[in-house]
């Protein structure tokens, strides 16, 4: 009998009915995507009719018994069930349970046997089963996920297709109050049946499990940003330590709670880089600094110091930023380093060897030996720069650096030439001579010029050789009145000290009493001389002395100097033979020093020779220890046991026996 030839549209209808419609996709979908959220309202009475109803009358009813029935795959339409799903019917009526999604048209399973069988009343009822309970739904099969990927949707507006695209792989609602939570996809709580509870644990696994992460990479961020805080509070802790060290010096003069409030108040303006009336600043400076805020204040006061004078463009420094400068090379380095040690060797900041104290100073005395070409390092910027490093940071420091140098005009007295530091000295002696002539007159009879002894306090601002305390005062002022500050330092304390000083017979003992006796005063008298400062005014002195010396120094140059008169040849010659006296205990001390490098260098070779013999022994000892033991072990192997434990137990009885054990050696 000739088979019926299928033709291409009769397969697509033939598929078609055992894949369900496009419509029942489309409509399946929609009800899906409705959202009528109303999990807490009660069922209503009557049910609605399904709007699948309509679609699905048009299907026969089929008995699995029949011999026509041929079951149909697993689709979307059809489960491939052999239950059926019937109504928990309550006094002769049907209780539908309406879903929060209105799923009102889904398959329910029965299990009386009968075959399955699909109807508008069994479709609108899906959500409990005979026994009350909820009924899991099935999964997609692989046919109908295959077909949702390439298939478009027909029919369906631009909203709906994202309002459906929006569902997938999210969460549902429950069917109905009654029905526990699923999180699936809506096509996947659509279609499936009942599933594996072993399947349900293990999903509720993988959630645990992903809670168990969720929960640990929250807790690693917590612990990272605990770390991060942990760092920020261990910097902060080094810095106040740092801080603690670095002001680690006597304070001269208290600072009243009023004052600290008082500078508060004008570091405020110092911030909004506002000006400020000068004579209030010079009552607070004159009452106190404190010693934490000392930094800030003095770069307050350099602001209105720049805030009232210009300078003009061609003093300005090169507008080269520090950190620029430390990465270029200076030729000033030996210099430095050879200074380091020098600089403030008590104090616990700069003490430690190429300790954090000492690197900053040098990177701040490199980066300005950079900057300023014309002066590079000099002896005594050292100190200057370790005074601004112990109360601000490097590149603090280094701006403050330049406002003393280019702005109040100290650069010029570390020039090459030294005129400036002549000119100086040539000040000082005048106002010397204008204001204390008895000790001008005693210092020049032993002939004592200030060079001997000013150089050091003009060119460190007497940071080496006085306490920190009062140096810290000394910048205060210097920072609000410029250069002519260390000319009033100067002379007030020669002029405190003037009764010591007449005392002192000698040219040794006068130097000796203002290089170690005048540094070493007690604070009461520090303060006396910063008050005694606060009133001088010596400017028009100071520019009066400045012109007298040009001018005589253009009348030397000018005229040809005759000696006729005997006290200048008897003056050069006396200040000759003074020059001779140094010379000759300085080379004194340098022949010491040498003799002492020379003493400490043979006991360096001595001490290397003797821990290279050292080093040989010990190799030599360590090879011989290694032939015994080998020695030992090849005996060991050879003897007998009993030998063994004989020659043991007379080791034991030596080690513990040393006298038998002298005895035992002194025999033949």
């Amino acid at each position: 009998m000739r088979k019926h030839q299928q033709t291409p549209i009769e397969g697509a209808n033939r598929m078609r009915g055992r894949l369900g419609s496009m419509d029942s996709f489309e409509r399946s979908n929609s009800l899906a995507s409705e959202k009528d959220y109303s999990p807490g309202d009660s069922p209503p009475g009557t049910p609605p009719a399904s709007p699948l109803s309509s679609a699905w009358q048009t299907f026969p009813e089929e008995d699995s018994d029949s011999p026509q029935f041929r079951r149909r795959a697993h689709t979307f339409s059809h489960p491939p069930s052999s239950t059926r799903r019937k109504l928990n019917l309550q006094d002769g009526r049907a209780h539908s349970v309406r879903s929060p999604l209105l799923r009102q048209s889904s398959i329910e399973q029965c299990s009386d046997g009968e075959g399955r069988k699909r109807t508008s009343s069994t479709c609108s009822n899906e959500s409990l089963n005979i026994g009350g309970t909820p009924v899991t739904p099935r999964r997609i099969s692989w046919r109908q996920r295959i077909f949702l990927r390439v298939a478009s949707p027909m029919n369906k507006s631009p909203s709906a297709m994202q309002q459906q695209d929006g569902l997938d792989r999210n969460e549902l609602l429950p069917l109905s109050p009654l029905t526990p939570t699923m999180e699936e996809e809506p096509l996947v709580i659509f279609m499936s049946g009942g599933d594996d509870p072993e399947k349900v644990r293990e999903r509720k696994k993988s959630e645990e499990l992903r809670a168990l992460w969720r929960k640990a990479i929250h807790q690693q961020i917590l612990l990272l940003r605990m770390e991060k805080e942990n760092q920020k509070l261990e910097a902060s802790r080094d810095e106040l330590q740092s801080r603690k060290v670095k002001l680690d010096y006597e304070e001269v003069g208290v600072c009243q709670k009023e004052v600290l409030i008082t500078w508060d108040k004008k570091l405020l303006n110092y911030r909004a880089k506002i000006r400020c009336d000068m004579e209030d600043i010079h009552t607070s400076l004159k009452e106190g600094v404190p010693k934490s805020r000392r930094g800030e204040i003095w770069q307050f006061l350099a602001l209105q110091y720049r805030l009232r004078h210009r300078l003009p463009n061609k003093q300005q420094p090169p507008a080269t930023s520090y950190k620029e400068l430390l990465k270029q090379l200076t030729a000033q380095q030996h210099a430095i380093l050879v200074d380091l040690g020098r600089t403030f060797p008590t104090h616990p900041y700069f003490s430690a060897q190429l300790g954090a104290g000492q690197l900053s100073l040098f990177n701040l005395l490199k980066a300005y030996s950079l900057l300023d070409k014309e002066v590079g390092y000099c002896q005594g910027i050292s100190f200057v720069a370790g005074v601004l490093l112990l109360h601000m940071s490097e590149e603090q420091a280094f701006e403050m650096l330049k406002f003393l140098m280019y702005d109040l005009g100290f650069r010029k007295q570390y020039r090459p030439d030294m005129m400036s530091l002549q000119i100086q000295m040539y000040q000082l002696s005048r106002l010397l001579h204008d204001y204390h002539r008895d000790l001008y007159n005693h210092l020049e009879e032993n002939e004592i010029s200030p060079s001997l002894y000013a150089a050091p306090w003009f060119l460190t601002l007497f940071a080496s050789q006085f306490p920190l305390g009062f140096v810290a005062r000394v910048f205060d002022i210097i920072f609000l009145q410029g250069t002519e500050v260390i000319f009033k330092v100067a002379l007030s304390l020669l002029s405190s000290q003037e009764t010591l000083i007449m005392e002192c017979e000698n040219f040794e003992s006068i130097v000796e009493f203002l290089k170690s006796s005048l540094p070493d005063m007690n604070t009461t008298e520090m303060e006396k001389i910063i008050t005694q400062v606060f009133e001088m005014d010596i400017s028009k002195q100071l520019h009066a002395y400045e012109v007298e010396y040009h001018v005589l120094q253009d009348e030397l140059h000018e005229s040809s100097y005759a000696f006729e008169d005997s006290e200048p040849v008897e003056k050069l010659e006396r200040a000759n033979n003074q020059l001779k006296r140094q010379n000759m205990d300085l080379l004194e001390k340098l022949q010491i020093a040498h003799a002492k490098i020379q003493t400490l260098e043979s006991n360096l070779e001595n001490l290397l020779t003797r821990e290279t013999k050292m080093k040989s022994l010990i190799r030599t000892l360590e090879q011989e220890k290694m032939a015994y033991q080998k020695t030992v072990e090849q005996i060991r192997k050879l003897l007998p046991a009993d030998a063994l434990a004989n020659c043991e137990s007379l080791l034991r009885d030596l080690n513990s026996n040393p006298n038998n054990k002298a005895k035992t050696g002194n025999k033949p």
